[in-house]
């Protein structure tokens, strides 16, 4: 299996509700999914990925309909705080959704067979054992818990243990750094935006764009790389010079946030979280190998590891 297969014929369906038995509170609207995969083929590894702030299981289609055409099976659930709920900043719920984001992921990883069931002739095909999650930005963070980070209270104590006993490695985009920076917006209305990395065990790629000056933290672009220099190894991380947090488009074409456009750099991440899933996941350690050679005799992007 390759990492990169941009012209493999690939289906979507949606949406797909995912039964909740005990809905997290706030969650006032059903939970559901898109699940997107390639025509053919068999023992495909999953993908659970989280989308941004705002966004929804619509977006992100140059990230994931790559990810399905290297042989991934991908399921994009839609956060409460997607902007089609209409849950802003000063909405009640907005405190808590970071929780509901968590409570979302979980449900998706335990009710995968029933998701899978009903993407026609896609739950014999898919590889169950073999579980990754992924995020970008907000999601990123999200991802990051059921990989072993923990989000510090106002005390800086560590809080519960999030982990998910499917997962077996990740990529965290764009992900948040440490809170001891954030700005007094960031502090106010995003409080759970502490987390600490020095849990997060399981195996993962961090990918940060050189130019993302967040305006959440008083820090420079070198905030996302804190889930790689702080988490206990292995880890690796993928450093993109010129990408911004949008890192060339993940979101969409064309999207209004995207201040950095350009295809290719989208494709270089995509590729990289395949190629990285594939090695860490047990499948086929070339293509990582051959991005970590690509990478270090390239210009803009360095790949290091631990």
């Amino acid at each position: 299996m390759s990492a990169q297969h941009p012209a493999r014929p690939i289906v979507a369906v949606k949406p797909i509700t995912v039964p909740v038995p005990v809905p997290a509170p706030g969650r006032s609207v059903d939970l559901q999914v898109k699940v997107t995969a390639p025509l053919t083929g068999g023992n495909l590894p999953v993908i659970v990925f989280s989308h941004g702030n705002a966004w929804s299981m619509d977006g992100y289609e140059p990230l994931v309909d790559r990810w399905a055409a290297a042989g991934f099976v991908v399921v994009q659930p839609t956060h409460l705080d997607s902007r089609r709920n209409g849950i802003g900043w000063d909405d009640p719920r907005f405190a808590t959704i970071w929780r509901v984001r968590i409570s979302d992921l979980h449900a998706v990883l335990d009710g995968l067979g029933g998701i899978l069931a009903q993407a026609p002739g896609l739950a014999d095909r898919a590889d169950r054992d073999r579980v990754a999650v992924v995020g970008h930005s907000w999601g990123a963070q999200t991802a990051g818990t059921l990989l072993g980070a923990r989000v510090l209270d106002a005390d800086g104590a560590p809080g519960e243990d999030f982990t998910h006993p499917a997962v077996s490695a990740g990529a965290l985009i764009a992900a948040t750094g440490t809170g001891d920076s954030l700005t007094p917006f960031a502090v106010e209305h995003l409080p759970f935006m502490r987390p600490d990395y020095s849990t997060m065990t399981t195996p993962a790629l961090v990918v940060a764009g050189g130019r993302d000056r967040s305006q959440l933290s008083t820090r420079g672009p070198e905030w996302f790389t804190d889930a790689y220099r702080l988490s206990p190894s292995p880890k690796s991380l993928l450093a993109i010079d010129e990408g911004e947090h949008t890192l060339g488009g993940l979101a969409g074409e064309k999207v209004a946030e995207t201040t950095d456009e350009d295809p290719a750099r989208v494709a270089l991440v995509a590729d990289a979280v395949s190629a990285y899933l594939l090695d860490a996941l047990g499948i086929d350690a070339s293509g990582w190998a051959a991005f970590e050679k690509a990478a270090r005799d390239g210009v803009g992007r360095y790949v290091t590891g631990k």
